[in-house]
């Protein structure tokens, strides 16, 4: 599956109040659902020693799917295509790896 694809399948899934008018909701579950994937870290570190197995990265993947839902529909609130994002992050990320700056804080280093 593609960005396309997934962003037009998952705005098929999405019902929240004003749909298309409401950056709020989306963004809002979003954090809600990044807090889920950080407490299933969390809890693997302190239950299980840091050790993954299949049943954890299970349900991490369940999670990260609901991160990525909410990300494409945040995207879709604001007519960018998940594709296009995407393309736009990795394209600054090389420009810093080119220009020795990977590290360090501020978005335009």
């Amino acid at each position: 599956m593609n960005f396309y694809t997934y962003q037009a399948e998952a705005r098929k899934t999405a019902i929240y109040p004003e749909l298309g008018n409401n950056l709020m909701y989306p963004t809002l579950g979003l954090c809600g659902e990044v807090g889920e994937v950080a407490e299933k870290v969390k809890k693997i570190i302190r239950d299980q020693d840091g050790k993954w197995n299949d049943e954890n990265r299970k349900e991490l993947t369940k999670e990260l799917g609901d991160v990525l839902w909410y990300i494409a529909n945040i995207a879709e609130e604001l007519y960018l295509p998940l594709e296009y994002i995407a393309l736009v992050n990795i394209e600054k990320l090389k420009s810093r790896k080119e220009r020795g700056k990977l590290k360090g804080s501020g978005d335009d280093r």
